[in-house]
């Protein structure tokens, strides 16, 4: 996902005062680990299941819920443990010079390859339309109309300026604007009804369940498509000094977009609770939590894993 599919109000001040408490000089051996958690579904469900798994190797965890521009002060500061949410090139302005100061690190890429831009249903794709070039020949099938999300965000920006420019023929089409649930909405009714529709899309996230779409190419550098992005676990720069297990757990932490997908889509879409979206995962997938806790020891000294497996073994 990239910052243009983010409304400017989810980067907005969550809280102005700190979630952490006073009192946050490093130690060698941590007792508690703070993560930053932005509003997003996604990076809500990944934060929990990180923290259950600390909690089974013996750590104290805490959740703050704040907004991106606050977590990255946080781990900065050392009042925060990690973030599991930097979304590049979403966030690069923003991490990189703290990287470059020696604030912070980008420990892991725990989400790769995500992709976002315009997308269309699997069957308009399969009628011929597998790139923005593709569009125009079918302008009226789609009334010559693109569903957008919030106005102000980068990704309306783009299509807005392919529009202006004339790129990939677009110069007579338009952009619907609205909130990114009233375009679902509409995206989805048009593909109930088997009708032609183009709209932004975006990976993790639930229409990926829900629907099947398919990611155009981008033609005509119009910027609309097929635009990729990596998600990095930030943490601070003197994490590995403070608790080598922690740093290796959150470096070793990579998430297949497809789970991703799948915790969004319950946690957003069906509205189960994060915990409970978690705990079902890390019971069924023990095995991969494994790779994530090679050589890490929980706080009593034992292999990690097997703290994990002691509490999960049962999870349903």
């Amino acid at each position: 996902m990239t910052r243009s599919l983010l409304p400017s109000t989810t980067l907005a001040l969550l809280s102005a005062l700190p979630l952490w408490g006073a009192g946050s000089a490093a130690s060698a051996d941590i007792d508690t680990v703070r993560l930053g958690v932005p509003p997003w579904p996604g990076v809500t469900v990944k934060s929990e299941v990180a923290a259950q798994l600390l909690e089974a190797m013996g750590y104290r965890t805490r959740q703050n819920n704040l907004a991106v521009s606050v977590i990255l002060d946080g781990l900065a500061r050392g009042d925060l443990e990690a973030y599991l949410g930097g979304w590049y090139p979403v966030e690069e302005d923003m991490i990189e010079p703290l990287v470059d100061q020696d604030k912070v690190v980008k420990a892991t890429a725990n989400i790769r390859g995500a992709n976002s831009g315009l997308v269309v249903p699997d069957y308009v794709y399969e009628a011929g339309v597998h790139s923005v070039a593709d569009l125009d020949a079918y302008r009226d099938r789609f009334d010559g109309e693109i569903l957008g999300i919030e106005a102000g965000t980068g990704i309306n920006n783009a299509v807005n300026a392919a529009i202006e420019a004339d790129r990939a023929g677009l110069g007579d089409w338009s952009l619907r604007e609205s909130s990114t649930a009233a375009m679902l909405a509409q995206a989805g009714q048009k593909i109930d009804n088997h009708q032609w529709v183009t709209f932004i899309g975006w990976e993790p996230h639930w229409m990926n369940i829900s629907y099947n779409l398919r990611y155009l190419e981008d033609s005509d550098d119009a910027g609309v498509a097929d635009i990729r992005s990596t998600v990095w676990t930030v943490l601070p720069a003197d994490l590995e000094a403070r608790d080598a297990d922690v740093y290796r757990f959150f470096s070793q932490m990579v998430v297949d977009i497809d789970d991703q997908n799948q915790w969004v889509y319950a946690h957003s879409h069906e509205e189960k609770k994060a915990e409970n979206v978690a705990r079902r995962w890390i019971g069924s997938h023990l095995d991969e939590v494994a790779t994530w806790l090679d050589g890490v020891e929980a706080r009593n000294g034992r292999p990690a894993i097997d703290a994990v497996r002691a509490r999960f073994d049962q999870a349903e």
